[in-house]
């Protein structure tokens, strides 16, 4: 008889929150916050990428000038260089997407 008393309290306990769970949030709690810190996340990333390709792009002029026979290969090389430091951008992005979206 005890062991059903605590079921039935258990049951009437569970059955009785669930009002709560359903429950709308609060207006001032709407804040969409991983919106607002995506923004900055973007902002960080598209700045540290263009830092990023000014000074490759900058190398890569010394070295032609430095070396007109090497001109081939050090474009090569800067063309690969400017594709990875796009894709921190590209990634950023897309991890955002998939956040907020």
């Amino acid at each position: 008889m005890k062991k059903l008393f605590w079921y039935l309290a258990g049951f009437i306990l569970f059955v009785g929150a669930t009002p709560a769970f359903a429950q709308e949030p609060a207006a001032a709690a709407a804040t969409n916050w991983v919106a607002i810190t995506s923004g900055f996340a973007m902002a960080i990333a598209s700045a540290v990428c263009g830092l990023a390709q000014a000074k490759a792009a900058a190398a890569a002029a010394e070295g032609m000038a430095r070396n007109p026979g090497a001109t081939a290969s050090i474009r090569l090389a800067l063309i690969l260089a400017l594709a990875f430091i796009e894709s921190l951008a590209l990634y950023t992005f897309v991890i955002i997407f998939i956040k907020v979206v």
